[in-house]
């Protein structure tokens, strides 16, 4: 009588790797968690460097203008003169466009952070 046998590989019984989540990199502060945040921190560093550069160039650009432009620095609006009108109302506003658009493109960066560290 003939016995089957099951013939299986002889790696079935070697130890599987455990998985190391990338979390664990992070709080152990590992080089590979220390490349990790180096890299979140470079986008949001670069982020701002361009949040701020705008602004910068919208701000310093607007006595530049005023100076290129002398019928700017005559106009009034209600009665008040454009470039004080401009430099106390509507600078503001571009601040705060600013801000709004900085809070939420660093927010976009650490969204793909987290699914970066999670699909590791």
């Amino acid at each position: 009588m003939n016995r089957r046998v099951a013939v299986t590989s002889p790696r079935t019984a070697a130890a599987r790797r455990r998985r190391y989540p990338a979390t664990r990199e992070i709080d152990e502060q590992t080089r590979l968690g220390e490349l990790y945040m180096r890299s979140l921190l470079r986008t949001q560093f670069r982020l701002a460097l361009f949040v701020c550069t705008v602004l910068v160039c919208v701000v310093g650009g607007l006595p530049l203008a005023f100076l290129l432009l002398p019928d700017l620095r005559e106009a009034d609006v209600l009665g008040i003169p454009l470039p004080w009108a401009v430099l106390a109302g509507l600078i503001y506003p571009a601040f705060v466009g600013g801000a709004w658009l900085y809070v939420r493109q660093a927010e976009r960066n650490e969204r793909h952070f987290a699914d970066l560290v999670e699909r590791r």
